[in-house]
């Protein structure tokens, strides 16, 4: 069925936020672009004139999508190479939608979404909604096909698990800008001590290579053996270089709401590093080194000023 130019219109005036919904509901904007674009085909079928309220029936129909790439991405998660992280988006990337509540921002910075992976699809799908969007629990329930005391006490269940980490800093621009610069100063200093002395005692590193990249499946844990990782990771060598490409320009950004290094190659990134931090210091370190990952925070790094490098592998 053709759509009239008013329901394209309509459409579009929904994407960015059935965009933002998809991205925090799958950690990937690739998929979330995916979901998108098939609920559009659904709008397109369903013949519009008969749909008394728009944003709900796109907002229902997206994320039942969302829920059946979730169950599905369980199964494929268990074959992935190594570990599975979600795929960063840079400052001012409209996929990372609404930031003026603590909680909007707080549901799609990177350390949620990690968390977000230890939820089942009903319980990401309630959080996202009540938290990041505030829908109210009654067109949760509608969406869900389920109670409104369901939905009510599958959130709440939900914010528990989430808020079981440890409580993060809110961090704007500029504090992120020096936290990278402390960071890499340390990092790249050839000694231990001073990454010791930014992370907390139990600090983790992990990594996401996909299989395409080498990165260790099994985590760093503990600061010092953080702190050993990253010194033998900002040594320059040659060898380093020819594997990437070319020497790495080490930038400093931020990447969904937290401090971010970010290396690039001929303008291309070829990793994220996000960096979880608490009051007591550097919590978690989480690199995104999977290309398939890279691929939208290339596009955007080659269209934003980002400054002069703050180092060269």
């Amino acid at each position: 069925m053709a759509l009239i130019t008013s329901d394209v219109e309509r459409f579009q005036a929904a994407r960015p936020r059935l965009e933002a919904i998809a991205y925090r509901l799958l950690g990937s904007a690739s998929e979330a672009e995916d979901a998108v674009q098939e609920t559009f085909l659904r709008w397109q079928a369903a013949g519009v004139e008969r749909i008394e309220v728009p944003e709900a029936w796109l907002t229902k129909a997206l994320t039942n999508l969302c829920l059946n790439q979730l169950t599905s991405a369980r199964a494929r998660r268990e074959t992935y190479v190594g570990r599975w992280l979600p795929e960063p988006l840079l400052a001012g990337d409209p996929m990372l939608g609404p930031a003026d509540t603590i909680e909007q921002r707080e549901s799609v910075s990177y350390a949620v979404l990690v968390l977000l992976e230890r939820l089942s699809p009903s319980e990401r799908a309630v959080y996202v909604l009540r938290e990041a969007f505030d829908y109210p629990h009654r067109e949760i329930a509608d969406m869900l096909d389920i109670t409104e005391a369901a939905s009510q006490q599958i959130f709440h269940r939900a914010k528990k698990h989430v808020a079981g980490g440890k409580a993060r800093t809110e961090i704007d621009e500029a504090a992120a800008r020096r936290i990278v610069e402390e960071f890499l100063a340390a990092a790249t200093s050839g000694r231990t001590e001073p990454l010791v002395r930014l992370l907390t005692q139990d600090a983790v590193s992990v990594g996401d290579g996909g299989g395409k990249v080498a990165a260790r499946a099994k985590a760093f844990e503990g600061a010092l053996a953080v702190a050993k990782f990253l010194r033998g990771l900002f040594k320059p060598s040659d060898a380093k270089r020819a594997y990437v490409g070319g020497a790495p320009e080490i930038y400093a950004a931020t990447a969904n709401g937290e401090p971010a290094v970010v290396a690039v190659v001929d303008g291309r990134v070829i990793g994220i590093t996000c960096l979880e931090v608490t009051e007591e210091g550097i919590v978690a370190l989480r690199s995104q080194a999977n290309p398939d990952k890279l691929v939208r925070a290339s596009e955007r790094w080659a269209t934003a000023a980002h400054g002069s490098p703050l180092y060269i592998l």
